[in-house]
């Protein structure tokens, strides 16, 4: 059997499909895995330790060279899906009677639209991108949790920024970083780990999706998850593409497959509501109905996102922009773990 193949025939495969097969055990035999020892630990609980071992493997490949580049780039598409939340989301509020978007509250746009799936944007960044994508990683951690949206809200003074959160990001490339330049085989070594690990993070955290959300979110979520993709994707592509024509970068060297990985929303993002709300008591009438919008936007994020990656990935080859060919030192392009689909 060439499991391999047919897997690698599928856009984005390699992560896609064990992520669907673990939504597919959630949503179906959820306690299935819930028996302890190893299966569990990997199978169900095990993202969380496999993107920690990713990113030691990650950080190896990034030359010092490269540092400039990853915060040029993380800070771009960041900076892009918080301009889609804050302008899309406060329009909302403040311009549309009654507050609403289709049913869509403020918080869960503004939630959705500056969270991202960190682990889906390593998957897609590794499959598609070359070392400065991935790495931008680094800068893109510190809108995972509710500080952006709090402070979007007029909240941050009743919070604190997680730094702890974003440190426990960094260190593992940081790691990878040091070891990767001090010992050049080292960097070898660790480079296996970039394609390997990506199914072993993939399925356990798809086993956090429920397919069964769609439908308690109703059209309103699915809605939300396609203002995800398309605007605070688009924004982050467009941030990014202004930054290389700012540089005067040759067109053929401006790269946007970082932006459209970052078109996701977290499933840790669900629990945002609820922070806001603790923080902020006028949000408790509609912190439930958000909670749900924004569990459907992870879920239609989570099926989108790779699927707007590889058409984004054809449409740059097509015209002759190559992830591998963005920088004129090599070093700093790397190789994706999938060549495949440059067909």
């Amino acid at each position: 059997m060439r499991i391999l193949d047919t897997i690698e025939k599928v856009p984005g495969g390699l992560m896609v499909i064990p992520l669907l097969l673990g939504a597919f055990v959630n949503t179906f035999a959820p306690g299935i895995l819930e028996i302890g020892g190893f299966t569990q630990a990997l199978f169900r609980d095990g993202a969380m330790a496999v993107i920690g071992v990713f990113l030691v493997c990650m950080g190896a490949q990034l030359p010092i060279k490269a540092t400039g580049a990853v915060a040029e780039k993380g800070g771009a598409i960041m900076l892009g899906k918080l301009f889609a939340g804050v302008i899309i989301g406060l329009s909302v509020g403040f311009l549309i009677p009654g507050g609403m978007l289709l049913g869509l509250t403020p918080l869960a746009i503004i939630a959705a639209m500056t969270n991202s799936n960190g682990g889906l944007f390593l998957a897609l960044t590794t499959e598609f991108g070359n070392k400065t994508d991935r790495g931008s990683i680094a800068v893109i951690a510190i809108n995972d949790g509710p500080f952006l949206t709090l402070v979007v809200l007029g909240a941050a003074g009743l919070a604190q920024i997680p730094l702890l959160a974003v440190v426990a990001v960094i260190t593992p490339i940081l790691i990878g970083f040091v070891l990767g330049n001090l010992d050049l085989k080292l960097r070898s070594f660790l480079k296996q780990g970039e394609q390997l690990l990506i199914p072993f993070f993939a399925f356990p955290l798809g086993t956090g999706i429920d397919f069964r959300t769609l439908i308690e979110a109703g059209s309103s979520g699915v809605l939300l998850g396609a203002l995800v993709v398309t605007i605070s994707g688009g924004c982050a592509m467009l941030f990014l593409w202004v930054v290389q024509v700012l540089r005067r970068r040759p067109p053929k060297q401006r790269n946007l497959i970082s932006g459209i990985a970052e078109s996701s929303t977290a499933g840790n993002a669900v629990a945002t509501p609820a922070v806001v709300a603790a923080a902020d008591p006028a949000y408790q009438a509609i912190m439930e109905v958000a909670t749900a919008q924004i569990a459907g936007a992870v879920v239609t994020t989570a099926i989108l996102t790779p699927l707007l990656t590889v058409l984004v990935h054809r449409w740059q080859l097509r015209r002759g922009i190559d992830p591998l060919n963005e920088y004129d030192d090599p070093e700093l392009n790397g190789t994706p773990a999938v060549i495949e689909q440059q067909s």
